[in-house]
């Protein structure tokens, strides 16, 4: 029996499982960060509802949605449990609700720095070791892709953040329009990823505050 685990061990890429945990590690980070954010944003403009329901947590189990995760690493983009929120709860439900949810955004860029800074750390004063190198990638990747989720979420197309954001600048009608339709929002989003259309653009933009942020840290 032990010369069988023995082999079995011999045989797995340890390399790529140690990959597979980190970029779960990764992604389990960016949602959690993302979807509390929400939360504290509701709170703090007068809504209870995350609070009471137990969103405002770090522990990434309150927050998975386990096959808007499986697509993140099929598909290439994903979600979370949406917190929940209740606009009649803030004065203006429109100003309220866009405010919650550029919260999430700007929490993804926002990690992304700290992740950076913290990269910085070690790239001046820790010595180097493999261990310190693969926490160095950790940091950066993760970065990336918090940068990458971020930007996702402000495209304006239901149920994205960005169409609460757009929301607010519409007129009541167009608005109410624009949030009908939101059921459709993510077969869209399917359609458009299967097509590849805006990946280019996508990517592009996150090249480009990810290197704007290295330049500034370093």
């Amino acid at each position: 029996m032990l010369h069988y685990i023995q082999a079995l061990l011999v045989q797995l890429d340890l390399s790529s499982m140690l990959d597979a945990v980190l970029r779960v590690a990764s992604v389990l980070l960016c949602l959690t960060v993302h979807e509390t954010c929400h939360g504290l944003a509701a709170l703090s403009l007068g809504d209870k509802t995350a609070k009471e329901l137990h969103r405002l947590s770090l522990n990434p189990l309150r927050h998975i949605d386990w096959f808007g995760l499986a697509m993140m690493f099929t598909v290439g983009f994903g979600w979370a449990k949406p917190v929940p929120v209740d606009p009649r709860y803030f004065k203006d439900p429109k100003r309220g609700m866009a405010l919650t949810a550029l919260a999430g955004p700007l929490s993804n860029l926002a990690l992304a720095l700290a992740l950076l800074f913290a990269s910085r750390g070690i790239y001046m004063y820790a010595e180097y070791t493999p261990a310190w190198d693969g926490i160095f990638n950790f940091l950066h990747s993760t970065a990336i892709l918090s940068i990458g989720l971020g930007l996702f979420n402000l495209i304006p197309i239901p149920p994205l953040d960005g169409s609460k954001v757009l929301g607010a600048l519409l007129p009541d009608k167009a608005y109410f329009t624009l949030m009908r339709y939101e059921r459709y929002g993510m077969l869209l989003l399917l359609l458009l990823s299967f097509a590849n259309v805006g990946g280019g653009l996508i990517g592009q933009g996150i090249y480009g505050v990810y290197t704007a942020m290295v330049n500034l840290i370093y």
